[in-house]
């Protein structure tokens, strides 16, 4: 492989022209393709398979098709009367009359909304009478309660009323509910969400109190040109300092933008052929803009190395360059890839699409800086390294082997490899002990932010209705198998008396029958919040005692509702975790053993991972579910956080130790002993293994800017894994135990040896051979231990 991608690194710069035309008509035909033929990206959260979903079929199969209650973009405004008034208070109520007739004239409403006479939007102390006549006449019309007498007949209107009643039992606080006139949340203009927050500020004006949730006020996250701009300016000052020349600086930023834009242009195209949401493209830019940078980096700064050792002479030393970190850069790309294509095994579409986008501009970046960047260099000539804006000389010992950082901390390390060992484990675990504690959900309103008028809403409700009025279940009964119309009247009793008596239910009631009486929903409310715990338990009761209920009554049982879908999902992830982290690890496993043709050194690498994860997901917990530093209140973790930093995480520390170790190889490989083995990696790949790790830093950590809590947890959480990964597992621990296996961190049974294929990423096999000049400007001298110093270089 090394011979090969050396030809292809110095054909690239001998034939810039053709190399850097052939990636403009790239670009350009994949951006007209995507112009003319690209499709509109769309959010259609459905997770095949997953109970909630087929109860949601299941009742569109009843009451005939309807929108996916994810996908109803339902606002709630909740409107409160002031201290020692009510809403039916003759000048307040004159108020919420206005009110109402503001929103009704809003945009985006269907033209039922707009009409007073059929609108949903109305007064909810109208509403609340409306709601209670309805239940009463349904009482008395039904055989099985019409007989009632009236004082429990009266007791159970009331307390089916106080469940699904829009105004609350004081009559201070009334919820005004509608449906938006747009096929999926995403199309909610925001000018929309403005008009509602106009509207709703007139009310204040007036004297009310007035807040508004639902998924139609949840605007669209916007991933930010800020933080992106803030992650690239802090980028090019890394990569200025790591060159010290702003030319040099720019090359691999450059690079990494035509790699994302080629991939992102890719993305769009791909609608075309089949249907992508509108989150498929964000990991598939974070992710290909820090690999892009990382890979251009690694090649550039082994080529400034070859191009001194090799008397200037640029086209060797781009094509030594990439033979030999070019091929490192191939491994650790796939590496990358293999951990997102893998997300396909989790099962939810949205994550498998944001898996292979991010893979496919994973693969782009790579190829990018295979050819693309040795014929930028081509094209700049000796200008490469160019605008210089400091020169460094690095220190060197009595035989003359430079003296970096990197050796410096290789030997701190070498001198108690055990204390770092321990200090290292005793230190992420203990970080991976908030960890216990993970409780995973998805984020809703009563989790946002708590100055954003979607939680002050949530607040509201929870104060007048209690907690369970936001995460209703609905227990979707199939009495079509039972025939006789009584007999389907009597299940759904013995249905809504099975669910209401279940622990933590505040109140169960049949909220619907079709028209043939074949079907019916039946409303459970439970008494605690859509993120509790004792809901999640409530879920899974029901479902377990769901086929006892089906078997008594002949019916055919599904529970739904959004809070039913989001526990779902939570539920698959975590049982897909495990799956997934096995691929992940075993291939990435494999793949390693091809490249140091080791089985201690993969091992380590593997084990240095799970160890940076587990402290991540501790630190995570503690911050932004124990609320430790004040920088969010409290809440679960989203529920797909932690197979995004497994999969992107694994990508990026497997790059490190590749960089890294197969420098400590290559020395290796070419005569030097253990020790100095890791000095050498160390002296010629931790200042760039370390540049690499602080760009990838502030990118991910630019995100914790966002308001959104949810924005911050990822970005925190990224941040912090690179930090941990990079710093304290690839820089301390791998080392440290390189120090204590030294020879036998490279053994491999004969037999394993014979077997795995010889991919010389040492670059042996270049067309300098044994006798090649090293980075030190020395030749190798088989069986001696070079120290390959690195040469003094203006940078």
């Amino acid at each position: 492989m090394a011979s090969l991608l050396q030809r292809l690194g110095a054909t690239a710069h001998r034939r810039w022209p053709a190399f850097i035309a052939l990636w403009l008509v790239a670009l350009i035909g994949v951006g007209a393709f995507a112009g003319f033929l690209s499709k509109p990206l769309v959010d259609s959260f459905t997770i095949p398979g997953i109970e909630s979903e087929e109860a949601a079929d299941l009742q569109s199969e009843l009451f005939g098709g309807g929108a996916d209650a994810i996908d109803q973009a339902t606002v709630n405004v909740v409107v409160q009367a002031p201290e020692g008034s009510t809403l039916a208070d003759r000048d307040v109520n004159d108020d919420v009359t206005a009110l109402v007739a503001d929103l009704q004239g809003i945009p985006q409403l269907s033209d039922a909304d707009r009409d007073p006479q059929t609108s949903a939007i109305v007064d909810p102390v109208l509403a609340a009478q409306g709601v209670e006549q309805q239940l009463r006449e349904g009482y008395e019309q039904n055989p099985a309660t019409a007989q009632l007498p009236a004082e429990q007949l009266d007791a159970l209107v009331e307390k089916d009323v106080a469940s699904v009643s829009p105004l609350s039992t004081d009559g201070r606080t009334g919820i005004i509910s509608f449906v938006l006139d747009v096929p999926t949340v995403t199309e909610v203009d925001p000018a929309t969400r403005d008009a509602i927050t106009d509207v709703m500020d007139d009310a204040r004006d007036a004297g009310l109190v007035v807040e508004a949730n639902g998924q139609g006020m949840q605007a669209l996250t916007d991933f930010g040109v800020t933080s992106e701009v803030v992650g690239i300016g802090v980028a090019l000052l890394v990569l200025v300092l790591t060159f010290g020349s702003l030319v040099a600086a720019g090359l691999p930023i450059l690079t990494a933008l035509v790699g994302v834009g080629l991939g992102l242009l890719g993305v769009l195209g791909a609608t075309y052929f089949t249907e992508l949401g509108t989150v498929t493209p964000i990991l598939a830019s974070m992710i290909g803009l820090a690999v892009g940078i990382d890979y251009a980096l690694f090649i550039l700064a082994r080529y400034r190395t070859e191009l001194e050792a090799n008397g200037g002479d640029a086209s060797r030393a781009i094509g030594r360059a990439v033979g030999t970190a070019g091929s490192a850069v191939v491994f650790a790309g796939l590496t990358v890839v293999i951990a997102l294509a893998a997300l396909t095994v989790v099962g939810i579409p949205f994550l498998s699409a944001m898996g292979l986008a991010a893979a496919a501009t994973v693969t782009i970046a790579v190829l990018v800086a295979l050819t693309l960047l040795p014929a930028i260099v081509g094209m700049f000539g000796s200008k490469a390294f160019g605008g210089r804006v400091r020169t460094y000389t690095p220190k060197r010992d009595a035989d003359g082997a430079v003296v970096n950082n990197g050796v410096r901390w290789a030997r701190l390390v070498g001198k108690a490899p055990l204390v770092a060992i321990v200090l290292v484990v005793v230190g992420l675990g203990a970080l991976a002990l908030p960890g216990r504690d993970l409780q995973l959900a998805f984020p809703s309103d009563s989790t946002a932010a708590t100055d954003t008028t979607q939680r002050k809403a949530s607040d509201l409700i929870e104060e007048a209705f209690g907690p369970g009025r936001e995460s209703p279940l609905l227990v979707v009964v199939d009495a079509r198998e039972v025939g006789d119309p009584q007999a389907a009247q009597a299940a759904y009793g013995t249905v809504v008396e099975w669910a209401g008596g279940q622990e933590d239910v505040a109140n169960a009631q049949v909220a619907q029958v079709n028209d043939d009486g074949t079907g019916a929903l039946v409303l459970l409310t439970p008494q605690s919040g859509p993120t509790a715990l004792s809901t999640v338990d409530l879920l899974a009761d029901l479902r377990a005692e769901q086929g006892d209920v089906e078997s008594e009554t002949g019916t055919t049982l599904g529970v739904t509702g959004l809070t039913a879908i989001q526990v779902d999902t939570s539920e698959q992830l975590d049982e897909a975790l495990p799956v997934y982290l096995a691929i992940v690890v075993g291939l990435a496993f494999l793949l390693l053993m091809v490249v140091f043709r080791s089985i201690l050194v993969p091992l380590t690498a593997t084990l240095g991972f799970l160890l940076s994860v587990l402290a991540t997901l501790g630190a995570t917990v503690a911050v932004f579910s124990d609320g430790v530093g004040g920088l969010v209140d409290g809440a679960p973790i989203i529920s797909f956080l932690p197979v995004l930093v497994i999969g992107i995480v694994f990508g990026l520390a497997m790059d490190y130790q590749v960089f890294l170790v197969t420098r400590i190889r290559e020395a290796h490989v070419h005569g030097a002993d253990a020790r100095e083995a890791i000095l050498d990696g160390f002296r010629n790949s931790a200042r760039v293994v370390a540049a690499a790790a602080v760009i990838m830093i502030s990118v991910f950590a630019a995100f914790i800017l966002q308001e959104d809590p949810i924005i911050k947890s990822m970005g925190f959480a990224l941040a912090a894994a690179v930090a941990f990964d990079a710093f304290v597992v690839r820089m301390t621990l791998i080392p440290a135990l390189m120090f204590l296996m030294k020879e036998k961190a490279w053994w491999l049974p004969r037999w394993l040896d014979r077997v795995l294929p010889n991919v010389d990423v040492e670059g042996d096999s270049l067309a300098d051979g044994p006798g090649a000049v090293t980075d030190a400007g020395h030749k190798h001298r088989a069986g001696h231990a070079d120290r390959h110093p690195e040469p003094a270089h203006r940078a």
